[in-house]
């Protein structure tokens, strides 16, 4: 628009300056507050004069109380705060606008754009900060082969003012701006994108690798704009156009309107200012603190520097009168002490363009030029933790999908594991924060606890930014993510300090587990982070790679047994025959332990075996001895079978046992003990659903046992002896107790336990004398001032008659 010079516009600032001053001294409504004194170098005049500038370009908004005049006094800028004195401009002075319609249904667009596309209104920042962005990308890239282009505007940044009191927010960039032709293409017709048209025209020309770095649609990302204001007004000026254009239109009318700007306060030498005149409920976003949090959560790491105009405040020394003294009297003489002066500190206020988006982007950094404390500092500014990562990992994937991440392990402890929805993962495209709130489409949930930021250039995303679409591109981020997330935390469990990665699984093993439950394209990547107790450990987790090192030469499996508790497992009778061959089982004691065991089934190509099911192969059969003792027992499996009935599948002889008598084995096929206890904790009360996997049970018998080679001789001699069957339903239900399972009938148990200890010490004692002996110590034991006991003699009693007592006299 303006081809006028910085000496130019210095003097327009001027003049600008005066007339503010003559219309402060007829209204003015705040004192001037002058600036801080500033040190003045070789560079300050350039400084100022670039500040002066940005100054210009920032928006006079009409009618607005906190509007701000700036002047250059003495070497600093003096900023002032008036009500604006001057009368609503006559219409009549304004050029006629030309009046167009919308190339679309205007009514179902504005539905569409605030119900349908936008969840959040708060976005319309970022879609605006964006397309700035936008255009000051292409005013940089088209300024390579037309360095003219930037002859005529200040610095490239982008510039947000606020006025809280009449509800407007003022945004204002140094880009490439519109002619009146473009304003009509542009923001006339919906989903027309100028950013869009840019980057066919580059890709045309093969010239889109260099730098098509752009951010968004510009036709609809403006239109968010309605969500919050009920009027907008974009001014723009183009270096191609000797004129400035001003565009408006409103949420709910089907027409717009674009005028040439004529008024000389309003004029910007190169750029585009969108004025919002915010909706009434919604001017809540007028406060200039609310923008700067805005900005800083959406836009902190665009590319180019955004200033919000803020109220700040310095401190000076003032002078102050002190009240007088009281009246001294020296003598006849009357004396009265001077005022004396004293000074205090006072803030004084002021406005002035703050840099929002300070803080640089730390993952388009090469890694090796970031330091450790940096990583660790970024991680606790960006999720507000107070602990340094556990681990971290920057990388940069290229081919296909192109995107840079950074990943970090916290080492604060995340509680919920059902929480399908994390916040832990911000994206951004092209450095616009996007969205943080993700149900599995970056990241499974079995990982929700990892952090990270992640900046794709090419991700596919609705019209709004916000919702990730289906995609094969999607697909591949999350594959890469997750592997250099697994990456990561092998990285820890390979430490020298044992201690880093005890720390992660107390933190995050239930997470890894339910990984090997949910998702079986990763057990391989896993299995090698679980950890376990076992039976030779030592109450010392273990990894499986420590358990198959330690596996014996004939060992061909990898043992385990599920329990409620580590003494349990300890203790289970399944162990016997395992613990003598020096065989090591894992002992597993997490309710989620068995299930991601058996959903991992294998791990470097040796089978996980429970041992607490039917068919355990030891590898030490003897077949002939084994049909002998089959042959032998046989009658008495069946007797036992008979009187146990549905409650078994069956009864073997078992090959696990060596001191139990018996045991109560799952079948190959139904639930374990642990397992049986877990589903009837879920299945609310209704144990209907469990009755077939409850029945499926064999009864495994100890034929070296003293009580089974007892029972096989009554099996013979007298097989229907009450005694013989009691013995035998007691058997029963204890194996059930030592084995894991709850009996049917605990209180029917108890009684028969009862009957057969009264049954079994009837008479033991009561044969023995009554009478308590003198000496408890037994004779070799006594000790010496302890007299041996004398056997009392039978002597006959003597009886003694009472002597007559006197009256008086005591007894």
């Amino acid at each position: 628009m303006l081809g006028a010079s910085r000496r130019s516009l210095c003097a327009a600032a001027a003049a600008r300056s005066r007339a503010a001053a003559g219309a402060a001294s007829a209204v003015s409504t705040d004192a001037a507050v002058s600036v801080p004194p500033r040190p003045v170098g070789n560079g300050a005049p350039q400084q100022q004069q670039k500040r002066l500038l940005s100054a210009l370009a920032a928006p006079r908004i009409s009618g607005a109380s906190n509007v701000a005049s700036l002047k250059l006094m003495d070497g600093a800028l003096i900023g002032r705060r008036y009500e604006s004195s001057a009368a609503a401009v006559d219409s009549t002075d304004l050029p006629p606008a030309e009046k167009h319609e919308y190339q679309a249904e205007v009514n179902r667009l504005m539905d569409l754009i605030v119900h349908s596309l936008y969840s959040n209104k708060e976005v319309f920042l970022r879609e605006l900060v964006s397309n700035a962005s936008d255009a000051l990308d292409k005013l940089r890239y088209l300024s390579v082969t037309d360095p003219e282009l930037l002859k005529d505007g200040p610095e490239l940044d982008i510039r947000i003012q606020t006025d809280k009191d009449n509800g407007i927010v003022t945004i204002t960039d140094s880009g490439i701006g519109m002619t009146k032709q473009e304003l009509v293409e542009s923001l006339g017709t919906i989903a027309s994108s100028g950013t869009a048209k840019f980057l066919k025209a580059l890709k045309e020309s093969q010239e889109a690798g260099m730098d098509s770095n752009l951010i968004g649609q510009f036709g609809v990302g403006f239109y968010s704009a309605f969500l919050v204001a009920d009027k907008v007004v974009v001014s723009t000026k183009s270096p191609k156009s000797d004129k400035q254009y001003v565009w408006e239109g409103e949420a709910d009318s089907s027409s717009y309107t674009i005028r040439e700007e004529k008024d000389p306060e309003k004029l910007i030498p190169r750029g585009t200012r969108l004025t919002l005149y915010l909706k009434r409920d919604d001017k809540g976003f007028a406060h200039p603190e609310r923008i700067q949090k805005l900005v800083k959560n959406y836009s902190q790491f665009v590319s180019f520097p955004i200033y919000t105009w803020q109220e700040k405040g310095f401190t000076k020394e003032v002078e102050v009168d002190e009240d007088p003294t009281e009246i001294k009297k020296e003598g006849d003489a009357e004396t009265q002490t001077e005022k004396k002066k004293k000074t205090k500190t006072v803030v004084e206020k002021y406005w002035d363009w703050e840099l929002t988006n300070e803080t640089q982007p730390i993952w388009l950094r090469n890694p090796k030029e970031v330091s450790t404390d940096e990583y660790n500092e970024f991680f606790k500014k960006t999720f507000n933790e107070y602990l340094d990562p556990l681990a971290s990992s920057h990388f940069t994937t290229e081919g296909e999908v192109e995107f840079r991440s950074i990943l970090f392990v916290p080492a604060t402890k995340k509680e919920d594991i059902t929480d399908r929805k994390t916040k832990n993962i911000r994206l951004y495209v092209k450095r616009v924060f996007i969205s943080d709130d993700f149900d599995g489409e970056l990241f499974p949930r079995y990982l929700s606890f990892v952090k990270g930021v992640v900046d794709s250039n090419d991700l596919p995303l609705n019209v709004s930014r916000e919702i990730l679409q289906e995609s094969r591109i999607v697909r591949i981020m999350r594959k890469r993510l997750v592997r250099k997330a697994f990456d990561m935390i092998l990285g820890i469990s390979c430490s020298e300090n044992r201690d880093d990665y005890e720390r992660f699984w107390e933190n995050y093993g239930k997470f890894l587990k339910l990984g090997a439950m949910e998702d079986k394209e990763n057990h391989k990547r896993i299995a090698p982070l679980l950890r376990f107790f076992s039976s030779q450990s030592n109450d010392e987790l273990i990894s499986l790679d420590e358990y198959v090192e330690n596996m014996k030469p004939e060992q061909k499996d990898i043992y385990f047994v599920a329990a409620d508790s580590l003494s349990s497992a300890k203790n289970a009778p399944f162990l016997e025959k395992l613990t003598e061959k020096e065989y090591e089982v894992l002992l597993l004691v997490d309710p989620m332990d068995e299930v991601a065991i058996q959903n991992l089934s294998s791990y470097k190509d040796k089978k996980f075996v429970d041992i607490s099911k039917e068919d355990l192969d030891l590898g030490d059969k003897d077949e002939e001895r084994e049909k002998e003792i089959k042959q032998e027992f046989s009658q008495t499996c069946d007797w036992i079978k008979n009187r146990l009935g549905d409650k078994v599948a069956r009864v073997d002889i078992s090959n696990r046992l060596s001191s139990s008598p018996c045991v109560l084995v799952a079948a190959k096929f139904g639930w374990s003990a642990n397992m049986e206890r877990l589903m009837r904790a879920q299945s609310m009360g209704d144990t209907s659903s469990l009755d077939f996997m409850r029945s499926r049970k064999v009864f495994e018998i100890n034929p070296e046992h003293e009580i089974i080679k007892g029972l096989n001789a009554a099996c013979r001699n007298n097989p229907d002896d009450p005694e013989a069957l009691k013995v035998l339903d007691v058997l029963f239900e204890t194996a059930m107790i030592s084995s894991g399972f709850t009996p049917d009938n605990p209180a029917e148990l108890s009684g028969k336990i009862y009957e057969m200890m009264s049954s079994a010490i009837a008479g033991k004692w009561s044969s023995q004398s009554h009478a308590q002996p003198a000496n408890f110590y037994p004779e070799h034991d006594a000790p010496e001032h302890v007299a041996p006991a004398v056997e009392p003699m039978a002597v006959e009693a003597e009886v003694v008659e009472p002597e007559p007592v006197e009256s008086g006299q005591q007894k």
